[in-house]
């Protein structure tokens, strides 16, 4: 009988439920993006060079492409009349509601836009309720909603996992060998992880490296090693898994100016 299988056992509440909003938040957030994509190709059609210059994701070209989609439209109007025009319609403030292209444009991008800030809050306030809340968001770059992915995804319960090894295979962090006869030492990455996984503790490493100065040395180093850009990420994002499961496994929150040792 093998015993090197993990025994398996329910999720917690918290667990699940911040699964099913982390879930609905992805269809959301890749409905935006495929109607943002599809507004994108129709405005690449009719005006390529305006496209290239707006940045869709944002409320204020959704407004002027109300008013002006062509190149003569814009000439006829004028710089002075244009800045005019969308000064009334207060573009910065997001006051004034646009006429019906524009309620028809906030269907379809904005009142996405709406849903993810809700669920946002959802994510939010249901990752806070979690006992391991204040541990995970004290990692830099761990935000509550990389907190819910990555609670989402293991649970919070490190026991499953067996070492910090294992969570770091998981996550698609840790290389393996492929060795083949007198050919020794040819690591790559695993081809099958857990992809959210990887991407809780890639995008928080990225985000360390602009606030957290100990994530920012470490990257240089292994930048000053030869490393390219994203196998430095990648070597701090394996680094972190063995910081959260330290701290998850002690209790305890980070703290920048005391070592974390790694899980045996």
């Amino acid at each position: 009988m093998r015993r090197d299988l993990t025994a398996l056992g329910p999720d917690a509440e918290h667990a699940i439920d911040l699964r099913v909003l982390t879930g609905r938040r992805a269809d959301i957030n890749a409905d935006r993006t495929r109607r943002i994509n599809h507004l994108r190709g129709q405005l690449t059609s009719i005006f390529p060079a305006l496209e290239r210059v707006l940045d869709l994701g944002n409320v204020g070209p959704l407004v002027l492409l109300t008013g002006f989609q062509t190149p003569a439209a814009l000439r006829r109007t004028g710089r002075k009349r244009l800045e005019t025009w969308l000064r009334n319609r207060k573009v910065r403030g997001a006051e004034a509601l646009a006429e019906a292209a524009l309620e028809a444009a906030d269907r379809q991008h904005t009142g996405l836009n709406e849903q993810l800030a809700e669920i946002d809050k959802l994510i939010a306030a249901r990752f806070r309720e979690h006992d391991l809340a204040e541990v995970i968001e004290s990692t830099p770059g761990t935000g509550p909603l990389m907190g819910a992915e990555f609670l989402a995804a293991t649970a919070g319960d490190m026991n499953r996992y067996g070492s910090a090894d294992r969570l770091a295979s998981l996550a698609g962090a840790a290389p393996v060998p492929r060795d083949s006869g007198s050919i020794s030492g040819n690591l790559h990455r695993l081809r099958r992880y857990h992809r959210g996984l990887q991407r809780v503790f890639y995008t928080s490493a990225l985000i360390s490296i602009r606030n957290c100065g100990a994530s920012r040395r470490f990257y240089e180093r292994k930048r000053a090693e030869g490393k390219r850009h994203v196998q430095a990420v990648l070597a701090l994002a394996r680094r972190r898994v063995n910081v959260m499961w330290a701290l998850i496994r002690d209790g305890r929150c980070y703290q920048s100016e005391l070592p974390v040792t790694s899980a045996a």
